[in-house]
């Protein structure tokens, strides 16, 4: 990517992640005391990450029966309460041998 392409992109990021964290700080000025607004508010953060991050799950692999099988087992290992480093190389595994299995069949 070049420069005169790139430098509007971040300009943007940037305008947009601000806005994002100074918006609430401005229009809520007192503590919020609704059970679920607070509880609204602090699952966003979550749902955007898995909303941004997902979608490359599905396409990082190059086929998408792999990419479904490491998925499926990082959701497994994360359900069950392993740490992310465990989690991580366990889908990697996984994704490895689901190709090598692919390439065999």
């Amino acid at each position: 990517m070049s420069w005169p392409l790139f430098l509007p992109y971040l300009a943007v990021t940037a305008g947009v992640t601000y806005l994002i964290r100074m918006l609430p700080m401005t229009i809520f000025r007192r503590e919020i005391r609704s059970r679920f607004v607070r509880s609204f508010l602090a699952y966003i953060p979550y749902a955007v990450i898995s909303a941004m991050t997902f979608p490359n799950v599905l396409y990082s692999t190059g086929e998408w029966r792999t990419a479904v099988i490491g998925a499926a087992v990082a959701v497994l290992l994360a359900w069950r309460g392993r740490s992310l480093l465990t989690v991580a190389l366990a889908a990697c595994c996984a994704v490895a041998l689901a190709q090598g299995f692919l390439l065999i069949v």
